[in-house]
């Protein structure tokens, strides 16, 4: 079992950066992946970015240029975080972190994860 609890969210004008980040439960076995995804007021969840246990990233075309997904070192290795720039008021939604063991094909698809958190809310105001 995997716990994730996501932090960070708030409000921001148009134009500004904001970090989330998402701390995994303790495991003695290394996370594969890891994504975040966010859904805004009736649309879909969709993937933002993710990231692989050997670092490689992924990202949605609309933030590949704004967003960088990272995670910790060291100590901090069960930290994963999101670094969002430039801000748009269309980034605005309910941010998700989201975690699994085992390879996937496809990073950026909600069924590719099984292991979710409870979410943090980004408002970015125009």
């Amino acid at each position: 079992l995997v716990q994730l609890v996501e932090s960070g969210g708030t409000s921001v004008e148009a134009g500004g950066s904001l970090r989330l980040s998402c701390v995994a439960s303790a495991s003695t076995r290394r996370l594969d992946y890891m994504a975040w995804f966010r859904q805004a007021p009736g649309k879909e969840r969709e993937g933002v970015a993710a990231i692989s246990g050997g670092g490689l990233a992924y990202y949605a075309d609309s933030v590949a240029s704004r967003f960088t997904i990272s995670q910790g070192k060291g100590n901090l290795r069960n930290r994963y975080y999101l670094q969002m720039n430039s801000l748009k008021a269309e980034d605005t939604a309910m941010y998700y972190c989201a975690a699994r063991y085992g390879a996937v094909s496809y990073p950026l698809w909600r069924a590719s994860y099984n292991y979710w958190g409870q979410g943090t809310q980004v408002t970015v105001s125009s």
